[in-house]
């Protein structure tokens, strides 16, 4: 498959697709469950419950991450993660 042409489409319609993608995979799902239902946790928290690799679980954060899903600081040498609840609330209102 080629390139993508994103720029013939809206900033909706990109947005739209962004959120998609994080919702197409059954880990990233799964993920975003598991930050949902905490005040915040680390990647190892995540490796633990969801039981894939470290680095695969990484992966997936980045994505969700780069739609704008997480809140992020950082304690100690570890990020601590949490569900950015305005940005969700604005990708319901958008689908």
């Amino acid at each position: 498959m080629g390139a993508s042409r994103l720029d013939i489409y809206t900033d909706e319609v990109n947005e739209i697709a962004v959120m998609a993608k994080v919702l197409a995979h059954p880990a990233r799902v799964a993920i975003l469950k598991y930050i949902s239902n905490q005040d915040s946790c680390i990647c190892n928290d995540i490796v633990d419950e969801i039981g894939l690799a470290q680095a695969t679980i990484s992966q997936h954060l980045k994505v969700i991450n780069d739609a704008g899903l997480l809140k992020g600081n950082f304690q100690g040498k570890s990020l601590c993660y949490c569900l950015n609840i305005e940005r969700f609330q604005e990708i319901q209102e958008l689908l």
